[in-house]
């Protein structure tokens, strides 16, 4: 497949109209519709949302390549525009951006759409063929462009390895979390700046068409050296004892040969694999800090429990509902109950395991199982307590088990390569357990029983008036961040709580507090439908499914275009509605669902009830705060 048949004079805008981000993006994304590229721009659209909200795919130098593969796309293209005036894109360089490729690829691309797109992402880096694209007249001009650069690729390709060349050696993995763009671009700015220092470089790509030019043994046998840009996990034991610099993945697009004479100069660290991990190391960017690191170690954690949640308290549910037709000793309220109940008490575990794994990837995860199961039994130490640490033991129990097994590792980094063999088989494992083991054991247990039964008690034995500021503000945490780190937090809350009492209360007014921001979202767009864009209009239908079925991630598009009026709207509503399911006295025996588990829960009708007003509410105060268009 050709370039002139992904970049095509139709699906270029040669002057956008949008001055911002956001309005660049469904500008494009609507021109890809209209041409048939794509059948769901609200599908589409979100994908792109989910790679900006990763890092943003301004590269720099006045360029940004959105991009999104998923069904939605119906055949391969790139669409090309250009912006007289540049946009605030939130580039890498902090500058306006001037060019804009939107990469659109479907789920199941073939190998030749994906290297045309490797080859088309490559060509970016030439300066001149920048320059020339804001200058081109009409379409068919930037399509012409892109021929001759390519051409001029080909006949000046970057040399392979061999093994008679005297110059010295180095090999790097290209990786980014799609694959589509960033994989090649990095590829190729390496091999330009390796050929202009007298480097020899082979280069291996992780991107969407799989593994290419896989790295030998031999090869990593006689490198100086290795570079790993990547954003997500590669193999990388395979490098233990080279000396190892890992950068984003945008480091080795914007500066190559910095990488290339740091790691050649022996100014990086040499990588000892120590036999445990098989993926890349956590890294450490600039502008992270402690509070970044631990929100994505406990969203580690909770995204691998969630299955468990949603699968054990549903069929919970259900067999309650078995339960008051068929009676206790039936065989389908038996066989449904203990199923739920045996995934649910996997729930703490599978917590504390994979924050640990986060951490400190797979020699952690066996201490943090055992301690996050150590968490949810009663307490049994020197210091009596009648009940167990619970969800905020088996959290501690997971950063224990991570940070021990880190320390560790520092311990004995130092020991002979010839006894490596024993840590990840007997000194991890047994150490690690031990130390997990005491400290859950005559510390956490004994301290977080006490406070775990203090916050069960208080749970259960609280006024109207308390349970339903509480039922309010953990309503209210919902629309706080629409899915985020205080969204999550409220969520892990409810869950705790059913779990630990059976009740759930809290777990209602969450779920309300949840359903309410897509819900409003789809009344105003309904309602009020002079003030939003046609785009917008069918986004917002979409939210109608989105929010009954508790999905409130449905709102971000809009939060992101207008974040004072949503969230502020949508704060409203989901604190009305989280309260009053408290002041009604309902409950959600399941941990997800939206409408759909309806008839599960406690007082169904009061729940519609809760949902419906602050829905409206938020709906009311939303279309009625929005301004014209």
């Amino acid at each position: 497949m050709e370039i002139t048949e992904l970049l095509k004079p139709n699906l270029m805008i040669m002057d956008l109209k949008a001055t911002n981000k956001r309005g660049v993006l469904d500008e494009m994304i609507s021109r890809l519709f209209e041409s048939g590229i794509i059948d769901n721009q609200d599908v589409y659209c979100q994908d792109i949302l989910k790679r900006e909200r990763e890092a943003t795919t301004g590269i720099g130098d006045g360029i940004a390549m959105p991009h999104a593969r998923n069904d939605a796309v119906k055949q391969p293209a790139v669409l090309f525009a250009r912006s007289r005036t540049g946009v605030d894109y939130d580039s890498l360089d902090g500058h306006p951006v001037y060019l804009f490729f939107m990469i659109a690829v479907p789920e199941h691309a073939n190998e030749m759409h994906l290297q045309a797109l490797a080859a088309l992402s490559s060509l970016l880096l030439d300066s001149k063929l920048i320059k020339q694209l804001k200058d081109a007249a009409t379409p068919e001009d930037v399509q012409q462009l892109f021929v001759k650069a390519q051409q001029k690729k080909t006949t000046q390709q970057a040399p392979q390895v061999t093994t008679t060349s005297n110059r010295p050696f180095l090999i790097a993995v290209t990786a980014c979390p799609t694959g589509i763009a960033h994989t090649y671009m990095a590829e190729s700015a390496l091999h330009k700046a390796a050929d202009q220092l007298g480097i020899n470089l082979k280069v291996e790509t992780n991107g969407s068409e799989g593994v290419k030019h896989a790295l030998t043994a031999t090869d990593i046998q006689k490198a100086a050296g290795v570079i790993v840009a990547a954003d997500k996990k590669i193999a990388i034991n395979r490098f233990n004892g080279k000396p190892l610099l890992q950068v984003p993945v945008v480091d080795g697009i914007k500066r190559p040969e910095e990488l290339l004479k740091q790691t050649l100069a022996g100014g990086v660290p040499t990588f000892h694999a120590d036999g445990e991990s098989a993926s890349t190391p956590k890294k450490c960017t600039s502008g992270d800090g402690i509070w970044h690191h631990v929100y994505q170690d406990l969203m580690s954690g909770i995204s691998n429990m969630l299955p468990f949640v949603v699968g054990g308290g549903i069929l919970m549910a259900l067999s309650f509902l078995l339960e008051q037709s068929l009676g206790k000793t039936s065989t389908a309220f038996i066989f449904l109950n203990s199923l739920g109940t045996n995934a649910f008490s996997f729930l703490i575990p599978i917590l504390a395991g994979y924050i640990a794994y986060s951490i400190a990837d797979r020699p952690a995860l066996m201490p943090g199982f055992v301690g996050g199961y150590m968490a949810t039994l009663a307490s049994a130490s020197i210091v009596k307590a009648n009940g167990s640490a619970g969800f905020i033991g088996g959290i501690i129990a997971g950063f224990l088990a991570g940070y021990i097994m880190i320390g560790l590792k520092h311990i004995f980094h130092k020991m002979p390569k010839s006894l490596d063999g024993l840590k990840p088989m007997i000194i991890f494992p047994v150490l690690g357990l031990l130390i997990v083991g005491a400290l859950m054991y005559f510390l956490i247990d004994p301290i977080f029983s006490v406070v775990n039964l203090a916050l069960v008690h208080f749970l259960t034995t609280m006024g109207t008036a308390n349970a339903v500021l509480l039922g309010g503000i953990l309503g209210g945490m919902q629309a706080v961040d629409l899915g985020g780190p205080v969204n999550k937090a409220a969520y892990t809350t409810a869950i705790g709580v059913l779990s630990a009492t059976g009740n759930g209360s809290m777990m209602a007014s969450v779920m309300i507090g949840g359903m309410v921001p897509p819900l409003a979202i789809a009344l105003a767009t309904t309602i009020w439908r002079h003030k939003f864009t046609a785009d917008e209009q069918k986004a917002g239908i979409s939210n109608y499914v989105l929010g009954i079925s508790f999905i409130t991630e449905g709102a971000i598009p809009f939060a992101i275009a207008d974040p004072v009026r949503v969230i502020g709207s949508c704060l409203v509503g989901s604190i009305l509605g989280g309260g009053l399911a408290q002041l009604w006295n309902v409950s959600v025996p399941a941990p997800h669902g939206g409408l759909w588990v309806v008839l599960l829960m406690h007082n169904p009708l009061l729940f519609v009830l809760a949902l419906l007003i602050g829905s409206v509410v938020a709906g009311t105060i939303y279309g009625l705060w929005k301004p014209q268009l």
